[in-house]
């Protein structure tokens, strides 16, 4: 197979541990992530004043002289496939889309294909560097098959470690918009006895649990208060529906990452998602509140009324501060305006 040479010296006063410091001086440009390194050392890649080292906490003092004997890219098992995508952001380390409802995003038993995957396969082709030493796409953060919305994907190893490293630390920015029923209000005495449930200044209500799988139904999360992973999601107001107000569209940010959160979240809080099949049920909404346009709207909504909206991240090469917003889809702009039409 061929290989591509990595050639540098490891600064003064480096980290003690080798793996530590080949991260911290290894080349940008060789889009090489420390998990990547790892790998590289561990298959006896790496020689140091050209003795092979394969031991990560093998000790440096500086000035050593390393070669990394990086292989060429596989190519992936998952077939690259010609399916359209709204592209917002690209350049030669990521792309930014925004993915209709109905789409996978990874390829697994049930859909094999015409993922989001098979998709930037395609449409990336030789641009994709290699992430763990395979041609594909760098996937960091996921949505659910039914949300629509902004997904960041990384295109280079380097991108992905990077991005990686924004999601684990939180301090990428998330924004949802959603349809829900009820109205999420501080005013709402009900919500007071919500275990996990308060409210900040500004009616913004703060959903605090820990989320783990079901104990039966393993497809679904389930809310915990002990064990499973620690989970935050703060909700705003942006319009109420019905006089009197019987749904509401609310936007929705994470502290947290995990699987379902704002779905299960929301119905914790008794105010579970139009068109959610899992977690929000269909609920009898008073014709005289919001009319049989919106009762007939929310009763066939076929999805989860859930789009992510805005996504902000710091370019993981280039320090730059990135911002995309993707307008709500039709069909929930739709949705929105049926349950609005009662309410002016």
């Amino acid at each position: 197979m061929a290989e591509a040479l990595v050639t540098f010296v490891i600064a003064e006063n480096p980290p003690k541990r080798l793996d530590k410091a080949l991260s911290l001086n290894v080349p940008v440009e060789a889009s090489l992530s420390r998990t990547r390194l790892a790998k590289l050392l561990a298959e006896g890649a790496v020689k140091v004043d050209g003795i092979v080292v394969s031991d990560p906490k093998a000790k440096v003092s500086g000035g050593e002289a390393v070669e990394i004997a990086v292989p060429q890219a596989e190519e992936s098992h998952i077939g690259p496939e010609d399916i359209p995508l709204d592209v917002i952001w690209e350049d030669d380390d990521l792309i930014v889309i925004n993915k209709p409802a109905g789409m996978v995003v990874h390829p697994a038993p049930g859909t094999p294909n015409g993922t989001l995957v098979n998709a930037l396969l395609h449409h990336c082709g030789d641009t994709l560097s290699g992430v763990g030493g395979m041609k594909r796409p760098g996937i960091v953060h996921r949505i659910d098959k039914e949300t629509s919305g902004l997904l960041v994907v990384a295109k280079s190893d380097a991108a992905h470690q990077g991005l990686a490293d924004q999601f684990a630390a939180h301090t990428v920015e998330r924004y949802y918009r959603a349809v829900c029923y009820g109205v999420p209000d501080a005013n709402d005495p009900r919500l007071r006895g919500v275990r996990g449930v308060n409210f900040e200044p500004g009616n913004i209500m703060k959903i605090t649990t820990h989320l783990a799988r079901h104990k039966t139904d393993r497809q679904k999360q389930a809310v915990l208060f002990e064990g499973g992973r620690h989970a935050v999601t703060r909700v705003r107001i942006v319009e109420p529906f019905g006089s009197p107000a019987v749904a509401a569209m609310v936007e929705c940010w994470l502290e947290t990452g995990r699987t379902h959160q704002i779905r299960v979240h929301m119905a914790h809080a008794g105010h579970g998602l139009v068109g959610d099949p899992v977690y929000g049920g269909r609920r009898k909404l008073a014709e005289k509140a919001i009319g049989a346009a919106g009762i007939e709207a929310a009763k066939t909504f076929p999805r989860q009324a859930l789009h992510a909206a805005v996504l902000g991240f710091e370019h993981p090469l280039s320090g730059e501060m990135l911002r995309f917003e993707a307008e709500i889809p039709a069909d929930m702009a739709a949705l929105i305006a049926a349950l609005g039409s009662k309410s002016g």
